[in-house]
This record gives C-alpha cells, structure tokens and sequence, in this order.
C-alpha cells in the first residue's frame, strides 16, 4: 500500500509542475529573463529590435517583436536557459525555436 500511495503522491506531483509551467506569469518572467539575455548579447544597435508583448486578452499569448538579426541571440538566450525551465516551459520554448 505504501508503494501505491508513494506512487500517486509522486504523479499528482509531476502533474502540479506541469501545470504551473505553463501559467502565464511564469512564462512571462521566462520571457522576461530570456529577452534581458539577449539584449546582453546583442550589440548595441540590435538592443532595442528585441521586445515582447504579453496579450492583455489572451494571456498566455506572447508577441515576439524582433529583428531577423537578432533571432539568433534570442536562441542562444534560449538554450542557456532550457537547462534551468520546468519541463512544460521547456517544450512551450523549443516551439516557439
């Protein structure tokens, strides 16, 4: 009994991180956290064409304002931090590569 119940307390818990990686305030501080990254890595021209909007309507819907030249500092801000994400905010982020 004590194996079924280790068990379940083990899956609600590996559903309840699952859940919350994917709220809309935790993929907003990722987003947050990954555009400051960039933008320190992008040269100083570049640093204002990387932006994104949170949709006031539909919250979980972000708008990626970014030049096509700084695409590839925005993915490496990315993969630094895929180690460091819950595993839903992680697949969310390896859909939005």
């Amino acid at each position: 009994m004590t194996l079924t119940n280790h068990l379940m307390k083990r899956f609600a818990k590996d559903v309840i991180n699952l859940q919350e990686g994917l709220h809309p305030e935790n993929l907003a501080f990722w987003y947050a956290k990954i555009i400051q990254e960039a933008k320190d890595m992008a040269p100083p021209w570049l640093v204002d064409k990387i932006n994104v909007k949170q949709d006031d309507l539909l919250p979980m819907k972000f708008n990626l304002d970014i030049s096509k030249r700084a695409v590839r500092y925005f993915m490496m801000a990315v993969d630094n931090n895929l180690v460091s994400m819950p595993n839903s905010t992680k697949m969310y982020f390896l859909k939005v590569e």
